[in-house]
């Protein structure tokens, strides 16, 4: 199986786009991938650190600056 590099893609997201953990699964249609030939999907916490690299592909899925998951009480 090949993957196509895409070390110089960032996806901007924002808080809604995170699941209920604070993550994301790659490959996502969120970076215009075709999910059915890409890799095998993979969970990215992007709410411990604001972005998460994918080891596969290389897409980086980072929180629109400003946004935050979760809230304050």
């Amino acid at each position: 199986m090949t993957t196509t590099a895409r070390k110089d893609t960032v996806v901007e997201l924002v808080a809604k786009d995170l699941n209920g953990n604070g993550g994301i699964f790659c490959p996502s249609a969120k970076a215009d991938m075709k999910l059915w030939s890409s890799h095998p999907r993979v969970y990215l916490d992007v709410a411990g650190s604001g972005a998460a690299k994918c080891p596969y592909c290389g897409t980086v899925y980072q929180l629109k600056e400003g946004e935050h998951f979760g809230g304050a009480h």
